[in-house]
């Protein structure tokens, strides 16, 4: 990508259509197998696992401004917790910001597939640079703010330096790899239910059922369900892409 003209023209350029990338059946593969080995590893994990968290409290957060809820901080750590607080007098808005954490990666990653195949990789990763961008206003602790300057650096470079047909891959990459992880986060969940009942206090999944009364199973299973939904919607396009580019 050309970057040697002004910051808002290079800005509008990220932010326009780049050639569709022709994706074959290996790199299918090639990705899939990048992303798990991004999202099941434990030392991979213990870097890339930190974008899921992030991800994970941004749905929180997202979800409670929609609804009209007062955001007051986001926190995360270094041992993949995070904390969103959030104030409402309404106790099914509370509910439903607490809801929609599991599911952000998965949804994201969705979105990045679908913009990485269809030319608008370089214009996700960008969006996602601002998103954790605006992030940074809520932040409360260091390790939120290294974590998230982190991400932005190494997504802006991304975005910017690596020629837009490019980004398309590296999109779709990114977007399997936080599906992948999606999937691991919600098992891990289910783990503490099903093992680690010491750790409910910690557990979305417990905290809604405490909120609303419907048993942590069916919450949990809600996820499983979106979270499987997004897997479909990033497969849709993908079946006559590989035929193209085969």
């Amino acid at each position: 990508m050309d970057i040697s003209g002004t910051f808002p023209d290079t800005f509008t350029h990220v932010f326009a259509q780049a050639p569709v990338p022709a994706i074959t059946w290996t790199e299918m593969l090639l990705t899939l197998a990048a992303a798990v080995a991004l999202s099941i590893p434990r030392r991979s994990w213990r870097y890339f696992g930190l974008l899921a968290t992030a991800t994970h409290e941004l749905g929180h957060a997202f979800a409670a401004v929609a609804t009209g809820q007062r955001l007051t901080g986001i926190r995360l750590r270094l041992d993949h917790s995070g904390t969103t607080t959030t104030y409402s007098r309404s106790r099914a808005a509370a509910a439903w910001s607490c809801f929609w954490g599991y599911p952000a990666p998965a949804i994201v990653g969705a979105a990045f597939v679908r913009a990485g195949v269809s030319g608008w990789g370089p214009a996700a990763m960008a969006a996602g640079a601002v998103a954790l961008a605006v992030s940074l206003l809520f932040l409360r602790n260091l390790a939120g703010f290294l974590i998230t300057g982190t991400a932005i650096a190494a997504t802006a470079a991304l975005t910017v330096l690596v020629p837009a047909a490019f980004t398309g891959h590296v999109a779709v990459c990114m977007g399997v790899a936080l599906l992948v992880a999606a999937v691991r986060d919600v098992m891990k969940l289910t783990n503490v239910h099903l093992r680690r009942r010491d750790r409910l206090a910690s557990s979305d999944a417990y905290l809604l059922y405490r909120a609303t009364a419907v048993p942590s199973a069916v919450w949990i299973a809600l996820f499983f369900l979106l979270i499987a939904g997004a897997w479909f919607v990033s497969w849709q396009p993908v079946p006559a892409i590989l035929l193209g580019g085969a």
